[in-house]
């Protein structure tokens, strides 16, 4: 009888986490201008996006909530889209002219870093807090 007391307790236990559905809240601050939107994408660990938001930015920052996620690892990417025409602006060079950034605030060299660096842990409600590079 014990053990079977035991044995539910410990499979609604692991259904409880199995189904939890969890919060991320994402900031962005640091952003230089008012204008615009900002673009984002919420990646699983096998670069499947998973989610798009797009949000306005306000007193040069902007907040960003996604609800109903499993725990788990996943990554963000983002751009300040200044223009409102949908893409990440360049220059000559390919060098982007709008500010950009990725989870972890990692920053890349000659191009975005590798897609392990922008992975993080969601175990239960979190908040990131993000800053563009431009």
């Amino acid at each position: 009888m014990n053990r079977l007391i035991v044995l539910s307790f410990f499979l609604i236990s692991i259904s409880n986490a199995l189904l939890s559905q969890f919060k991320l809240d994402i900031e962005i601050s640091g952003i230089r201008n008012n204008k615009g939107n900002i673009m984002l994408q919420l990646f699983d660990p096998t670069q499947k996006v998973i989610k798009e938001e797009m949000s306005s930015v306000k007193d040069n920052k902007c907040l960003i909530s996604i609800e109903n996620l499993k725990a788990g690892l996943y990554a963000v990417r983002y751009y300040h889209d200044e223009n409102l025409n949908g893409k990440l602006e360049t220059n000559l060079v390919g060098k982007p002219t709008e500010g950009y950034g990725f989870s972890n605030n990692v920053i890349g060299k000659f191009g975005p870093p590798p897609f392990e660096k922008w992975l993080f842990k969601i175990g239960g409600d979190k908040k990131i807090v993000l800053k563009p590079t431009y």
